[in-house]
């Protein structure tokens, strides 16, 4: 892909991962309808980033710290050296692969697709049919599409998964899916509605990713609703479920009971406070993760100007405010001064030296193949490439991992199969498993 091509197209993922300054562009439009693949087309359809204007919403603080300014959070690499890391392809041809996942025991992958397929990769090779398509219930206007799965933790016996979307209206949707008798075709009339999210304003910040936590739950991640700024304060209410992470029972799912909030949920029973969430105070947590062996929850929250973040914390800790929009990772975003009392601030930040623009949170990697990786939670940057590794204990980050750039194009997502080992997606349709070198 030629150099223009490639700019344009990471112009127009920066848009998708949160960077919503692109959107007065006129010509990005354009460029959204556009596949991924027609990297000429795209090379004639304009630059690759925003003015640095905000809304009025958004502006004060904008300017008040340069985007060079090192991260407080980062520790010097401690003399253990890091594994020399490799990709190895394991499909192309893809279009927007965005999640990689499977169901556990399972040796096949499943690969999302944001224009509204989900994809297997079985033996080697991606089988022709889709597994889901849903692209006549979605759009990839804006940030929009089909944006994560999730393998139900009693899929071998109940042959349920759960997919994230964004609807016809732009609202967030949760929806419940069985398999059929085809272990390689799911049941498309078998859909049931689980959960759904207004989001009618902006086509951004829709967050995305489901997953199971190690307590069965099943956790939720949405953006503060779009624009910039979070124009209408979202993230810090907890009277409605955008710029959140929500904890919901889905174990005994049927028509009449969507679902149950668990017992422990931190805002169960509080007048006019949602009961599903979990956590609050988010801009975009396009992805997180849960670590079993340590009991920890990764977040990677997209910034808006000037911070990229990675808050860390307990999973069994619900309730914390993780900062957003009174807080832009440790930066306070609408002026010189804030009150932060009461907030989470991020195990690890950094700023937008060097091309970075948007964080693409990953894994703690818990597989075989690599044993000098063991514990290390890996990141990456949509605009800059690279793939870096932090390791957390007792409270304190050790950061200082630098793998490179080991994929050709911008890292979209990464992605975990059944064993463990995790694999990177990429915005030219390409899916790697990562290796040892």
């Amino acid at each position: 892909m030629n150099r223009v091509a490639d700019v344009a197209i990471i112009a127009m993922w920066r848009l998708f991962l949160g960077h919503p300054e692109l959107a007065m562009k006129p010509w990005i439009k354009h460029i959204f309808k556009l596949p991924v693949c027609l990297a000429g087309m795209l090379a004639g359809c304009g630059g690759s980033g925003g003015d640095g204007t905000s809304p009025a919403t958004g502006s004060a603080g904008l300017s008040s710290e340069p985007a060079g300014q090192p991260a407080t959070a980062f520790i010097p690499p401690s003399a253990d050296a890091a594994p020399a890391l490799a990709a190895k392809a394991v499909a192309s041809g893809l279009s927007s692969p965005v999640f990689l996942t499977a169901p556990d025991g399972d040796t096949r992958l499943f690969i999302v697709e944001r224009g509204g397929s989900i994809r297997i990769v079985q033996d080697g090779g991606l089988l022709p049919m889709p597994f889901l398509d849903i692209r006549g219930r979605t759009t990839t206007d804006g940030e929009r599409g089909l944006l994560s799965m999730a393998f139900d933790p009693a899929y071998a016996e109940n042959g349920f998964f759960y997919v994230y979307y964004t609807d016809l209206n732009g609202d967030i949707a949760i929806d419940r899916y069985r398999v059929s008798a085809n272990p390689a075709q799911a049941d498309s009339l078998s859909a049931l509605r689980i959960l759904s999210i207004p989001h009618p304003q902006f086509s951004n910040h829709n967050g995305g990713l489901l997953r199971f936590g190690p307590d069965g739950y099943l956790y939720v991640g949405t953006g503060d609703g779009g624009s910039q700024g979070d124009p209408f304060a979202n993230a810090q209410n907890t009277g409605v479920l955008l710029g959140k992470l929500l904890r919901i029972d889905v174990s005994a799912t049927s028509a009449g009971t969507l679902y149950a909030i668990p017992a422990t949920n931190p805002f169960l029973n509080q007048p006019g406070k949602r009961a599903e969430i979990w956590a609050y105070g988010l801009r975009n947590p396009w992805r997180y993760a849960f670590d079993a062996s340590t009991s920890l929850l990764y977040i990677a929250d997209v910034g808006q100007n000037k911070r990229e973040e990675i808050d860390i914390a307990p999973t069994e800790q619900g309730g914390l405010n993780y900062g957003w929009n009174v807080m832009e990772g440790e930066v306070c975003f609408t002026g010189d001064a804030c009150d932060s009392r009461g907030l989470t601030l991020p195990a690890l930040e950094y700023g937008r030296d060097g091309g970075a623009c948007a964080i693409v949170g990953g894994f703690v990697y818990r597989g075989a193949a690599i044993p000098g990786l063991q514990g290390v939670y890996l990141y990456s940057d949509l605009c800059a490439g690279w793939i870096k590794g932090l390791r957390y204990a007792n409270g304190t980050t050790a950061a200082g991992m630098d793998f490179g750039r080991l994929a050709s194009g911008a890292i979209l997502s990464f992605g975990e199969d059944a064993q463990h080992e995790l694999y990177l997606l990429t915005v030219e349709g390409n899916v790697y498993r990562i290796v040892a070198r």
